[in-house]
């Protein structure tokens, strides 16, 4: 078969096909690029959240871990058959869509709630939801225990009923380690079993998984539920799950009486 002729007359250069395997080539080349852009801008996401070093660690750390498993959803996805599309639906003209309107009376629905002896567990990427249920239910324990990097400020309760641990490195001493899982515990022992019990806020799961391991902190905070019930006391927590897999969100829910 000769070769297409241009309009001015001149034969067309034959194409020259690339070897067998540049289709592969490109394709993982693609896949490569685009798996290094999601990961930079995971990161750059991290970090304009105002994650500290120390978290971004454990952050990369706990993704690392289950990078097999996304990828293997991520190839059975790929190998899915597609979709069929709802051709009825498709083809009826969309209805204008009707807002929602409360009935007269009505009062939002009550968010989680906290209550002497219970455990709650909020779900969030920085501390939001949990603090306003710290200051909310403050006054209602004779003492408050801290456990954060940042210790959030108590409107309304007095200095002398609030407690700090310090669970960060060189806290008590330069160059010490923080106090481990074990240690915090102990801390916690006095404050709960005092009359009246203690209100007990952790944002620092992260940091004190990274420093001390996960095994540990999920045993302390089984204890702390169970400290929590057996003094009159409560324990709030906030927590960002997507730091953890699946397995280990689980048992980190599991350990607490209501989510939010």
């Amino acid at each position: 078969m000769s070769a297409p002729f241009r309009r001015d007359g001149t034969a067309r250069p034959p194409i020259e096909e690339g070897p067998k395997d540049e289709e592969f080539a490109r394709t993982y080349a693609a896949g490569y690029e685009e798996g290094v852009r999601s990961a930079l801008r995971e990161i750059l996401g991290h970090t304009s959240r105002g994650h500290t070093a120390a978290e971004l660690r454990m952050l990369v750390e706990s993704r690392l871990a289950r990078l097999s498993e996304e990828v293997e959803l991520k190839r059975r996805s790929m190998l899915a058959p597609p979709r069929q599309p709802a051709w009825a639906s498709l083809l009826r003209p969309p209805a204008g869509a009707r807002p929602w309107v409360a009935p007269v009376g009505s009062s939002p629905p009550p968010g989680p709630h906290l209550a002497a002896g219970g455990s709650l567990l909020i779900r969030e990427e920085r501390p939001h939801r949990a603090l306003e249920i710290l200051r909310d239910t403050a006054t209602r324990f004779p003492r408050v225990v801290l456990l954060s990097l940042h210790p959030p400020e108590l409107p309304g309760v007095p200095a002398g009923q609030v407690i700090v641990i310090p669970i960060a490195a060189g806290s008590d001493a330069p160059g010490a380690p923080g106090p481990g899982p074990g240690e915090i515990g102990g801390r916690l022992r006095e404050p709960t079993e005092s009359p009246g019990g203690a209100l007990v806020y952790l944002d620092a799961f992260e940091y004190l998984a990274t420093e001390h391991s996960l095994e540990p902190m999920l045993r302390f905070v089984q204890w702390m539920g169970t400290q929590a019930g057996a003094t009159g006391s409560a324990l709030l927590a906030s927590v960002d799950l997507r730091s953890l897999d699946l397995k280990d969100q689980s048992r980190l829910e599991r350990a607490f009486q209501t989510l939010g």
